[in-house]
């Protein structure tokens, strides 16, 4: 944006005097577009006529204040309009050329764009700061979940969730039974059975599986996870109800270790809710209720009566 400026006595300049304040309106008018369209003190005739009248116009003129096409004026900033159009008298004296204002936006583009990339900088060296602090303590908070989870993962798996807490009542009093599989043979996931030393094969499968489905949502390592999954194995769990409980946790957004998994196969051993519901048998006498056991006695009535 660009101003048209006006001299402070302006108000008492004899050409103002003389003008008259209507045709000093249109003066001013002039001298705004003027400014903003970078005419350089040129009033296109188009624009006098819009904004005032002629007479307005040629007492503008005779004051001195305006030029028309071939004026006399000694000035040589007054430039020589075309016909029709009108001058500005010194226009370019107390004001800038199209030039000057041009060089003066590109200079203020020039130094906005400085300032935005300044900003962007300081912003980008903030924004890396702080993504390497959050680095640097999620990699100490994870050296030091390790650090407590590796004890609390070496508990061993009490017999009562690793299936093996011996013979039941029922195997006890009837020896006919088959006897409990083996789970180091078993070779329900993968076809590989866990190896004494804690099923690594089987652990890395079962860690890789769940780390893809769930991994994004977990504060764990995979080494915390694995350690877990190969206590779990060594100490005798099935693969399959290994994968199943670690599926629970996964669902839940629940950390893997041994507290966590023994919970998760006693919810999986839990009976389905109405599994002890006893089904009627559909051939069985249903009982009467009290409408119908009393229509029954009064047809029995009206019955003996006919009879009679």
């Amino acid at each position: 944006m660009t101003w048209f400026k006006v001299d402070d006595t302006a108000y008492g300049h004899p050409k103002v005097l003389k003008a008259g304040n209507a045709a000093l309106g249109l003066w001013v008018k002039g001298g705004a577009y003027a400014a903003q369209h970078l005419t350089e003190g040129t009033v296109p005739g188009v624009v006098a006529q819009l904004y005032g009248t002629a007479p307005q116009a040629r007492k503008l003129v005779a004051a001195g204040l305006w030029h028309e096409h071939g004026h006399t004026c000694p000035h040589t900033e007054c430039a020589q309009p075309a016909p029709g159009d009108y001058y500005m008298h010194d226009f370019l004296i107390y004001n800038p050329s199209k030039a000057t204002v041009e060089q003066g936006r590109v200079r203020a583009a020039d130094r906005q764009k400085r300032a935005r990339d300044r900003a962007t900088e300081r912003q980008n060296q903030t924004r890396n700061h702080a993504d390497s602090s959050s680095n640097r303590d999620s990699f100490t908070d994870e050296r030091s979940a390790e650090n407590l989870e590796s004890g609390s993962e070496s508990i061993g798996f009490p017999d009562l969730f690793a299936g093996q807490e011996g013979l039941s009542q029922r195997d006890g009093v009837d020896p006919s039974r088959s006897p409990r599989p083996d789970p180091s043979r078993s070779t329900s996931f993968g076809g590989t059975p866990p190896n004494p030393q804690g099923g690594k094969g089987a652990a890395a499968a079962l860690v890789e599986e769940w780390w893809l489905s769930y991994g994004r949502g977990t504060a764990q390592s995979r080494t915390t996870v694995r350690r877990a999954v190969e206590d779990a194995l060594g100490n005798g769990l099935d693969a399959s109800l290994l994968a199943a409980a670690m599926d629970r946790l996964g669902q839940t957004s629940k950390p893997v270790t041994g507290g966590t998994l023994q919970f998760a196969l006693s919810d999986l051993r839990r009976p389905a809710a109405g599994a002890a519901v006893i089904p009627l048998n559909p051939n069985a006498p249903r009982t009467l209720g009290r409408a119908a056991n009393a229509a029954a006695v009064m047809a029995e009535l009206l019955g003996q009566e006919n009879a009679q």
